[in-house]
């Protein structure tokens, strides 16, 4: 076997894991949220950084909020989700670089001085976490349902502050009755890899 990783752990994270439309109406816990996070904050990203923020949205009212700003077709499915989360990046990150990549603690400076180049690595190192917070739910028996059809400007206006980006909302819980469309066709390895 290449891959060490156990097939149905394969199964679970990847080859039969899909984004989920409809889910049943248990709870996602806190402690689930709790293990997902301490399972994927270690996966790596430049510097060490931790530009991803995730904003729980539980109450009713909040969610009543978020449902508005969301796109006609991620309304009734984020409306009745178990959990939601809004998941952005923070620009300013950098000001934890020293605590969180102390064998360089200048790189604070020396690399992201601009607003420009840090909402840059922002946008690309949350995106990563975003992916990792995705396998982490699926880790976790749950499903999640990553969209990004919504209002961003209205949803940081509403959610979050000018440091903040939004990224995407997502969608947790388990999976209910037709929550799925088919698998749809993936690239073959020829069509992606070049050796040069």
């Amino acid at each position: 076997m290449p891959l060490v990783l156990d097939p149905t752990a394969q199964d679970l994270l990847f080859r039969e894991a899909h984004t989920a439309n409809a889910f049943t109406d248990e709870p996602v816990t806190d402690e689930q949220v709790q293990a997902i996070y301490d399972l994927v904050k270690y996966g790596p990203t430049a510097f060490n950084q931790t530009p991803l923020r995730i904003t729980l949205v539980r109450s009713p009212q909040a969610r009543e909020r978020l449902v508005g700003h969301m796109a006609e077709g991620n309304q009734a499915k984020t409306a009745t989700a178990p959990l939601v989360a809004i998941l952005s990046a923070d620009n300013e990150f950098h000001e934890e670089l020293p605590t969180l990549f102390p064998a360089f603690p200048q790189a604070k400076d020396a690399f992201f001085a601009e607003r420009p180049v840090r909402e840059g690595s922002a946008a690309l190192n949350a995106a990563l976490q975003a992916a990792y917070f995705i396998v982490g739910v699926r880790a976790a028996g749950l499903a999640a349902g990553p969209m990004t059809g919504f209002d961003a400007e209205g949803v940081r206006k509403e959610f979050l502050d000018d440091d903040h980006t939004p990224l995407m909302v997502v969608n947790i819980g388990k999976p209910g009755e037709n929550a799925s469309y088919p698998r749809s066709p993936r690239l073959e390895f020829e069509q992606v890899f070049t050796t040069v």
